[in-house]
This record gives structure tokens, C-alpha cells and sequence, in this order.
């Protein structure tokens, strides 16, 4: 297969949520992304008809994600002996979308790109102008060598291209990055309340670093009772906007 060809069908893998529907999700997309190589094999009328058939088909799995299937499936069609039965690629392609809906769901959506969003928001009260370009910084490199990699890799070894996502344990990171937004937030509640004027007492910022202490362990104590790391990130959040917006000079006279 011609290096053209790959680098447009990664390229349109980037847009396979562009025409998500609810009757088959991505199915759209997904297809789309594959037209480069049913252009360059030759097949004869009848077998393009039964490859867009079979991959306009119910898809939905992460977008990010998408790349390295896509990557796995392109070399699996492409070593597909013509007129061979494809049902080994359609079961490896449903066998592999929920799993790394999953995995995408968890590590994107539900760790880094909160993650991202708290260092936002400390450079943002800082007083940084440059706090959204800080989150694309954050957020950007990791789902570009997700989808760039992944798709590659996934080309390379086919079928076995799971291994890939497999060894980046996404999963247990997702763990460690939601710990580091907990500690952020820990961090600027820390900062918020020793910003309160009260007159340069020491004891105001042994109380604030208590207070931060607290929320680490508080929680620690909500995860060990199986409270959702998500529930707690937007619930600091909440509280962090909640205090922010409260003229605490008053109080402190």
C-alpha cells in the first residue's frame, strides 16, 4: 500500500465523529476513512459494494481510539485474499469498539482532560492570559500519539495492533492523573483561602495548609467508599467557584 494512501486514510480518521448518527453512530465516518484504500486495491463492482456494505455497518467506539482500529482493520482487509470471507474482521472490529470506548472514555474524558482543566484554572487565577492555550498544551500531545502511533502500529501488526493500547495501560493512568487533579485542587484551595486578607497571620496559612490536608484526605476517604473519582473532581470544582464567588473579606475582619 502506497504511503499516500495511509496518511489519508489517518488523516480522515480524524474526522469520523463529523457525521455521527443515532441510527449507526459512525458508521459514516468510519467508512469514509477507508475510501482511500478501496480506491487503490482493485476489486471488481460486486466486492466494493460488499465492502461498504459491511463497514457502513453499526460502529461507535472513542474517537481517539478510532485511529489504531482503523489502523488494525486497513491491514487486515489489505491482506484479506480476494473473495475470502471477512468474518474474521468484522468479528475483530466488534469484538474491539467497546473495549476501547471504554478505555477512551476513562483515560480522555474522565481523567486527563479534567486534569488539563485544573492547570487551566490555576494558571487562569494566577492571573495567566495564556490559561487556554496551557489546556490544549496539556491535553493535545497525548490524543495526537493515541491516534498518530496507534494508527501505525495498528497498520504494522494488524489484528495483534490491541497489544499497543494493551501495554500503554491507559487504565492505570487514568488512576494516577485523577490523584494529581485531586491534589491540584487541594493545592488551590490551599492558595484561595490564604489570599483572603487577613492581615499576614501565621496562623491563617497553618489553618489554610490544614485545610488542604483535609481535602486530601477526605478525598482519599470517599474513594476507599467507592465515590466516583469524576463525582469528586466536578464536585471541588463546584465548591472551588462556589468559595470564589463569596467576598470573604468581611468575615475575616
Amino acid at each position: 500500500m502506497k504511503r499516500g494512501t495511509l496518511i489519508k486514510v489517518l488523516w480522515r480518521s480524524f474526522f469520523v465523529h463529523a457525521a455521527v448518527n443515532f441510527r449507526r453512530m459512525q458508521n459514516i465516518g468510519f467508512t469514509y476513512a477507508l475510501i482511500p484504500f478501496l480506491r487503490e486495491k482493485k476489486m471488481s463492482d460486486e466486492d466494493k459494494e460488499n465492502f461498504l456494505g459491511r463497514h457502513l455497518q453499526m460502529f461507535n467506539t472513542h474517537p481517539y481510539l478510532c485511529a489504531p482500529l482503523i489502523g488494525s482493520l486497513f491491514r487486515m482487509e489489505e491482506d484479506r485474499p480476494d473473495g475470502d470471507d471477512a468474518a474474521s474482521i468484522e468479528m475483530v472490529k466488534n469484538s474491539l469498539t467497546g473495549p476501547y470506548a471504554a478505555i477512551g472514555d476513562t483515560f480522555f474524558w474522565g481523567a486527563l482532560r479534567p486534569c488539563a482543566g485544573i492547570v487551566a484554572s490555576c494558571v487562569a487565577l494566577a492571573g495567566g492570559i495564556v490559561a487556554p492555550v496551557v489546556f490544549l498544551f496539556v491535553y493535545t500531545p497525548a490524543h495526537l500519539w493515541v491516534r498518530i502511533k496507534g494508527f501505525i502500529e495498528g497498520w504494522r501488526r494488524g489484528k495483534q495492533g490491541v497489544e499497543f493500547i494493551r501495554k500503554m495501560s491507559l487504565p492505570g493512568v487514568a488512576l494516577r492523573m485523577r490523584w494529581l487533579s485531586v491534589l491540584l485542587l487541594a493545592g488551590m484551595a490551599v492558595w484561595l483561602l490564604s489570599s483572603c486578607p487577613a492581615g499576614g497571620a501565621a496562623w491563617l496559612h497553618l489553618l489554610c495548609l490544614a485545610l488542604g490536608l483535609g481535602v486530601i484526605l477526605v478525598c482519599r476517604s470517599l474513594l476507599r467508599k467507592g465515590v466516583s473519582q469524576i463525582f469528586i473532581l466536578y464536585g471541588g470544582v463546584i465548591l472551588l467557584l462556589l468559595i470564589s464567588c463569596q467576598d470573604w473579606s468581611a468575615w475575616w475582619k
